[in-house]
């Protein structure tokens, strides 16, 4: 289905000066007018004091005394000047908390009293713009529609980080509405955000929608970051970004006051460096929480350390299945390190069933796009709502319509198609979506995941996550190539993108996902490949390929 990528290949970005004041920046009308397809020249970064810091090395600095949340804030602030809005002008966050600093200070004043909340203590980190925060930042999916728009109270994801310790830096740009609003959309702009771009080549596109969370940390913009995903958004920017990204188990995480697309399929997850600091956020994301009703299949109230399960050698004895059919031969690159990534599976021990191929995959694209369609305007219509009289808009159709009185900032390169289509829809109480979505489920969880997984008895399944980074087209949309992520997604099963190698100085990611709640084992699997390889390396900011030197 042409619009399957409407998340999988899923924004000018504003920062806020030290002062605390946000800065919300529309995309430079210069940039409009010069389009996609001009590189700058290249860019000189300097030298950066916690490049591919860690958790647990910012820990132990703060712990011995060597630095402070205060400090290390402070400077990832100053880098998202340097290289945000300024040098290589990566547009990845679209706002700073003005609230980051005196956060910071209160976490140091506790930490020096003895009170150390946990290892998010102090650790800054960036949540996507579709994340509701009740404080002075606004959340607004990156379209003016919801300019002001500040929430009754916080998502339980940010309630979470803030008991955690965590420092909320920011909100990061994203594809606008999560990427479902148009079939030609490029992956990474949103009105308010413009485009962001790919950290390792400057004129290749971040993915979407989670571009700027993937981006960001992966330029060293911070120590993680909140990614969400329907079918494709965390994982496919974690690839095309060289990063680690988790979409977890439907219901391991709250969606409670998240922008929604689709309530059957979205939800928040981990964007790192590293498989040990996404283990460590996905521990202070996940539980249970009254206001999501999908949180009480985990039935584990307590918090749980994913940390316990990182097992270097974890790949031995592991049965992991390759899925082939529809998800390699669309690149040969690709193909090659992904072929190359299952040999080193093989080398730690791990038993490779090659194929282990999902035989519903692609049966269900066309009936998952309508049932994203239909629950896209019921939740957001709900989300609209739970804003109060303040809200900027209160439905889908008022979005519509300010999109078509605001063309030159919403629509200067692509329409709304897709939320008009979702517009079109009647109720969930229909037919043709109650069938859509028990056909979708059927095919992608008893008769897909799990039955491959029974059939070949396996851990997991291997993938590639997706091609290396295409270039942006603002005016034709993205071209990415192919994707592994919808099995999972419309399953609402576990996915874990971990960086398998380069090309041409652009990331590829694998994917290895399998069945609900299996992320214990997908952890642990994920982290002996990524110490058995150790691909992941900091971007060069080079402006286009033929500038690589």
């Amino acid at each position: 289905m042409d619009r399957r990528k409407f998340v999988t290949l899923t924004a000018v970005a504003g920062t806020a000066a030290l002062s605390g004041k946000p800065i919300i920046a529309e995309a430079d009308r210069a940039d409009r007018d010069r389009g996609a397809a001009k590189s700058p020249k290249p860019f000189a970064v300097a030298p950066f004091e916690l490049e591919e810091a860690t958790v647990g090395d910012l820990q132990s600095r703060m712990a011995a005394g060597r630095t402070t949340a205060h400090a290390i804030t402070e400077a990832y602030i100053g880098r998202i000047h340097e290289l945000d809005r300024a040098g290589p002008t990566l547009r990845h966050v679209i706002e700073i908390n003005p609230d980051a600093l005196s956060t910071a200070a209160a976490l140091d004043r506790e930490r020096k009293a003895g009170r150390v909340r946990g290892p998010l203590h102090g650790i800054p980190v960036l949540v996507k713009d579709n994340i509701d925060t009740a404080d002075r930042m606004t959340t607004t999916a990156g379209s003016y529609a919801l300019a002001g728009s500040i929430p009754l109270q916080d998502s339980t994801v940010a309630a979470k980080l803030r008991a955690a310790g965590a420092i909320i830096l920011g909100k990061t740009n994203l594809s606008e509405w999560a990427n479902f609003r148009s079939s030609h959309a490029s992956s990474g702009w949103s009105g308010r955000g413009g485009q962001a771009r790919n950290p390792y080549v400057l004129d290749r596109n971040p993915c979407g929608s989670s571009s700027g969370s993937g981006g960001a940390v992966s330029a060293n913009l911070s120590t993680l970051a909140v990614g969400t995903e329907t079918d494709g958004s965390i994982v496919c920017p974690s690839s095309a970004n060289g990063v680690v990204g988790i979409k977890p188990t439907l219901g391991l995480v709250s969606r409670a006051g998240i922008i929604p697309i689709a309530h059957s399929q979205d939800t928040a997850g981990p964007m790192t460096r590293t498989v040990r600091d996404a283990a460590i956020l996905l521990g202070v994301l996940a539980g249970m929480d009254p206001r999501d009703n999908a949180t009480s299949s985990f039935n584990r109230p307590g918090a749980l350390d994913y940390t316990t399960f990182l097992d270097a050698n974890g790949l031995r004895g592991a049965r992991i299945g390759v899925a082939r059919a529809k998800f390699f031969g669309y690149s040969d690159v690709t193909d090659k390190l992904i072929n190359d990534a299952i040999d080193v599976m093989k080398r730690q021990g791990a038993v490779i069933v090659d194929p282990a191929d999902i035989a519903t995959a692609g049966k269900f694209d066309d009936t998952e796009f309508d049932v994203l369609l239909y629950e896209f305007k019921a939740d957001l219509n709900a989300y609209l709502a739970s804003l109060g009289p303040r809200a900027p808009v209160k439905s889908l159709a008022e979005i519509i319509a300010y999109n078509d009185a605001h063309k030159d900032q919403e629509m200067p390169y692509f329409g709304q198609e897709i939320m008009i289509q979702a517009q079109a829809k009647g109720p969930l109480t229909e037919k043709k979506y109650l069938d859509a979505l028990a056909n979708d489920l059927k095919l992608s969880r008893a008769e897909g995941i799990d039955a491959t997984m029974d059939k070949y008895k396996l851990d997991a399944i291997v993938a590639p996550t997706g091609g290396p980074a295409w270039t942006t087209d603002l005016i034709n949309g993205d071209h990415g190539s192919g994707s592994s992520s919808t099995p999972a997604a419309v399953a609402g099963y576990p996915n874990i993108n971990v960086p398998a190698g380069f090309t041409h100085n652009l990331p590829v990611g694998a994917s290895f996902f399998g069945r609900a709640y299996s992320e214990p084992t997908l952890i642990r699997l994920a982290y002996a490949y990524e110490q058995a390889t150790k691909h992941r390396r900091p971007p060069r900011f080079i402006p286009s390929l033929g500038d690589a030197g």
